[in-house]
């Protein structure tokens, strides 16, 4: 009677050195064509193996999951992201005592037998039954690299890992046919080039590539006879043999296998006894996993890749199939960031920011014409610790960002746009108070909007009074002039004009129909506004934002990637005119402290009501970007405030994101050619009126009875607009 285990029944390690002496006695696997049918063994209950003959002829062997790396655009690694740690390498990039080692410690009969090793089962069952345990197995090299194929096929999935590992008869019988199968269609050198790639060497290493580098800094090609010998020990038990975690027992370990490749001559045993005396010399490198990992801050970038990838259909039909393509890796992403721009951007941010200070900045640049962004970073870095994020600010809500913040006057541009397409002359003068109640009704694309008459708008400063003309009323940022120019042309137009420029919502929603969006009172992100306005440097031309230029898969085949889409979204004329008056603030206006030196620069100031946000937003002809300032949540007002060790009574879009926008920029376009931003003449007609009553002469109209309302509080004045927390403000919405 065979030995059994306490409480009866034989183990399954047992069954199955039964079920496998009893193949070899019965001659079936030597013929290598056939197991014992399974009635004989007594498999054919529920549950039991399948026949041998229904198991399918092909093994589907699924790509080997590798490491993506990320590049910038001239080809410098940003990160490298992996469900699992590999690099497939071929034979010849892999040292040949590798090779010799791995063969002698873990099959060393591999290329004298089939796909199972008959000597090498009949040893084991006789050194089994001699000891009375499981003391020593049977499988071979190809069997080892087919059971690893079923791991790598379950992925990251517990259960299904499970089920490739479970000691059971069908799995072994699955085992033993792909066995057979892989040895015919492969061949010695692929099998031992394919077990090396897959098998797992402990410390997230899959592949002797990624296990070369991780215990010792160099590739699989350069190991020596030690290194290698350390390594191909660690297979059998990753945790137990691990150099890191035991050094003595790694020790012990390699200077077996040096022993066991001199029993079998691969080297001398002087060779093995010299190499078994020198101590384990590790050289680490740290698994080095994700965005969290990415150089020069772009992890907000890195993260904003993968977003991409996996919410587009041009890498595969569902999210699903996306995201397995994702994890299996092996490609290599190279994006439109520049690594000059990134740089610049993440050293504003770090100089004008600090982590710790009670708000946040974030910045973008992106490339007018093309749409391709060039830098994306904030100043609370990318992670989960104190002062840490993982929400990229820069983006839209679905992108991964978060909620948006209220852009205030940094979307007047998009007013001034929509106005003068619709033929509104840049001499239009309005009368601009300093406090005026909104002007009703207002025409919008669904009929009209009311305001109930209570709303009052006011400028920033009581000494802000008109007339003024488009031209001041933009540098000067006059709220009450917007209002009335938006009460005009109505605010469809508006809607329409935001839309070309690509600005929308950062929560997804459609832009609310109300004249205060003049004001900037619906929350948008950096990114928006940065490719919005990117369409006045490229001569009206609307391109939206993209980050891959180009991608390969694992076996060097070019993939598809989404293409930037562009559109005419406002006449020439019109976008040289928004640059005259643009480049009005940096040059005269609210926006002087953003002004580049050397170079043709505009761009726009915004600061929300009761200082939840701060923006600027302005551009060259080769670069346009917007810097935001303000709390992530919207709680903290940015009164008796220090933010990177400057303290301020109050913070404007000029005295905070301005200087970082700057700086920014400065660094971004340095060495970089500096082309004029075109633009046109605009008489300003408050430099030509004369007092009394000759100075209304000329003015242009205002249509009273026409208006909108803005929203938002407004300390020491203003208006709570109906419907409308007091977060959504833009009384007074950027100055």
């Amino acid at each position: 009677m065979p030995k059994k285990r306490d409480g009866g029944g034989q183990s399954r390690t047992q069954q199955a050195a039964k079920f496998l002496g009893v193949s070899v006695l019965a001659g079936a696997v030597l013929a290598g064509l056939a197991l014992p049918a399974a009635g004989a063994l007594g498999l054919t209950a529920k549950g039991s193996v399948e026949g041998f003959d229904d198991i399918p002829a092909n093994l589907k062997t699924p790509p080997l999951s590798q490491r993506t790396r990320i590049l910038d655009s001239r080809g410098g690694e940003i990160a490298k992201v992996y469900s699992r740690d590999r690099t497939v390498v071929g034979l010849k990039d892999m040292s040949p005592y590798i090779r010799k080692a791995i063969v002698a410690i873990e099959d060393a009969r591999f290329y004298q037998h089939g796909a199972i090793d008959l000597k090498g089962i009949l040893r084991a069952l006789n050194k089994n039954a001699q000891s009375g345990a499981v003391s020593q197995g049977a499988s071979t090299l190809t069997q080892q690299y087919v059971k690893n194929v079923f791991i790598e096929e379950a992925g990251d999935n517990p259960d299904k890992v499970a089920q490739a590992t479970q000691q059971t008869l069908g799995r072994k019988v699955k085992e033993l046919k792909y066995a057979i199968q892989v040895e015919k269609e492969l061949g010695k050198r692929k099998i031992l080039q394919n077990y090396l790639n897959i098998t797992f060497f402990g410390q997230q290493a899959y592949g002797i590539e990624a296990a070369a580098q991780r215990y010792f800094s160099k590739h699989a090609k350069d190991l020596n006879l030690g290194e290698s010998a350390l390594l191909a020990g660690i297979v059998q038990s990753p945790s137990r043999y691990d150099p890191l975690n035991d050094p003595q027992e790694a020790t012990r370990r390699r200077n077996t296998v040096l022993q066991r490749m001199a029993d079998v001559k691969d080297i001398t045993r002087e060779q093995a006894d010299a190499a078994a005396k020198k101590p384990i010399k590790l050289a680490v490198s740290r698994p080095k996993n994700g965005c969290i990992t990415a150089t020069h801050g772009a992890g907000f970038f890195c993260d904003y890749i993968r977003t991409v990838f996996l919410g587009d259909k041009s890498f595969g039909k569902s999210r699903k199939v996306r995201l397995k393509r994702w994890n299996e890796g092996g490609m290599t992403i190279r994006t439109t960031l520049d690594p000059q721009t990134q740089q610049s951007v993440q050293a504003s941010l770090k100089d004008h920011v600090y982590d710790d200070d009670p708000v946040a900045s974030a910045a973008t640049i992106v490339e007018p014409g093309t749409g391709k962004i060039l830098g994306m970073g904030q100043s609370r870095p990318y992670g989960f610790r104190e002062n840490e994020t993982v929400i990229n600010l820069s983006v839209n809500h679905d992108m991964g960002g978060g909620a948006g913040y209220l852009p205030g006057s940094t979307f007047k541009p998009v007013v001034a746009a929509a106005a003068l397409e619709q033929g509104t002359d840049p001499e239009q003068e309005y009368p601009s108070p300093y406090r005026m109640p909104y002007p009703s009704p207002v025409q919008t694309c669904d009929g009209e909007w009311r305001g109930s008459g209570s709303e009052n708008v006011e400028n920033e400063n009581k000494e802000e009074v008109g007339p003024y003309a488009m031209k001041e009323a933009t540098a000067k940022s006059v709220n009450t002039y917007f209002v009335q120019l938006i009460s005009d042309i109505g605010v469809c137009p508006v809607v329409n004009m935001a839309q070309k420029m690509g600005i929308e919502r950062a929560d997804g929603k459609a832009l609310q129909q109300v004249p205060s969006m003049t004001l900037g009172t619906q929350e948008m992100s950096p990114l928006t506004m940065a490719a919005g306005y990117a369409a006045f440097a490229a001569g009206g031309r609307y391109c939206s934002p993209v980050a891959i230029e180009s991608i390969t898969d694992a076996r060097g085949r070019a993939l598809k990637v989404p293409r930037s889409s562009c559109r005419t979204a406002m006449s020439k004329k019109t976008s040289d005119t928004i640059n005259t008056l643009l480049k009005g603030v940096v040059e005269d206006g609210t926006g002087k402290e953003a002004g580049l030196k050397g170079r043709d620069s505009a761009g726009k100031t915004g600061t929300t009501d009761s200082r939840y946000a701060a923006w600027f937003v302005g551009y060259t002809p080769n670069a346009a970007g917007a810097v935001w300032v303000g709390d992530p949540q919207h709680k903290r007002k940015m009164y008796d405030i220090t933010i990177g060790g400057v303290p301020h009574d109050k913070v404007y879009g000029a005295d905070t994101p301005g200087p970082i926008w700057r700086d920014a920029m400065s660094g971004a376009l340095a060495g970089r050619p500096a082309p004029a931003l075109p633009t046109v003449a605009i008489d300003d007609p408050a430099k030509d009126k004369v007092q009394g009553d000759e100075g209304d002469k000329g003015r242009g109209k205002h249509k009273p009875g026409r208006g909108g309302h803005g929203g938002g509080n407004k300390p020491g004045g203003g208006f709570h607009l109906p419907g409308f927390p007091d977060i959504l403000g833009g009384g007074n919405g950027g100055w």
